[in-house]
């Protein structure tokens, strides 16, 4: 059954967040994840091959250990939307979204009538058959995130539009994306890519839409929160878990 967006509503509620992308498929690391504390969890799908079952149980791994559960899909089609939601998924993180089409397209799939289009399921978020389908479509309306990645130079030039869709409930940076398209491939740091970023902030700000900062040294987290962020993604498991491992030999080698 379709959960309380704990997410959603500390967002609402004017609360700095802190979640984690999860790149190893695996519901056990998911569990970890929620009880370390974190709000939330983006599950790769983008880059990462999560075969239907597993994702249904990183989910309710989520579930269980009260970490709000979003899934970042390869692409804004309805197709790829409706198998992340119908899982349980309490939102989509949509990658490059580039024009306001592309904001409404990923909008549409993921809400019903009268807000959009999405595929009805009598699957595990209607209760297998035992919730009433009107009040679970007006819940899922109010639940359900979509949340955009701007990481592409013709996004950050289309913000505003892209922005002024009804239904973005909060935006993601992509400042590697972004520093290739920008011709600076690798380099997050630099002036042009920062900038960019700092536009993308600016934005939401300015249209009242949570910004998710993605911090990459230790200055960004204070700068950020003094700025636009409410939001923060702290990397991946997977890069964590290895420097974790690393870092825990180390030890013993020294």
């Amino acid at each position: 059954m379709l959960q309380t967006n704990q997410l959603k509503r500390a967002l609402a509620d004017g609360k700095t967040v802190f979640g984690l992308l999860n790149s190893i498929p695996s519901p056990l690391l998911v569990e970890m994840i929620g009880y370390a504390g974190y709000d939330f969890v983006i599950l790769d799908m983008e880059h990462v091959s999560v075969n239907p079952e597993t994702l249904e149980n990183m989910v309710r791994a989520a579930e269980c250990a009260g970490i709000t559960p979003l899934v970042r899909v390869p692409n804004a089609t309805p197709e790829a939307i409706l198998r992340a939601l119908d899982c349980g998924a309490q939102g989509i993180v949509v990658p490059h979204v580039r024009n306001a089409a592309e904001a409404a397209q990923a909008v549409a799939a993921s809400r019903y009538h009268p807000h959009g289009t999405r595929g009805i399921s009598g699957g595990r978020t209607t209760g297998f058959g035992a919730i009433n389908l009107p009040a679970y479509f007006e819940r899922a309306n109010s639940e359900i995130m979509v949340v955009a990645m701007i990481e592409d130079r013709e996004g950050v030039d289309n913000l505003d539009a892209i922005l002024s869709v009804t239904g973005i409930d909060m935006v993601l940076e992509g400042a590697i994306d972004l520093s290739q398209s920008y011709g600076v491939p690798g380099q997050a740091q630099h002036p042009t890519v920062q900038d960019a970023i700092e536009k993308i902030a600016a934005g939401c700000r300015h249209r009242n839409i949570p910004f998710c900062a993605i911090p990459r040294d230790s200055s960004q987290p204070m700068t950020r929160k003094k700025r636009d962020a409410q939001a923060y993604l702290l990397g991946d498991d997977r890069g964590v878990s290895f420097r974790a491992i690393k870092a825990h030999l180390m030890t013993f080698r020294e």
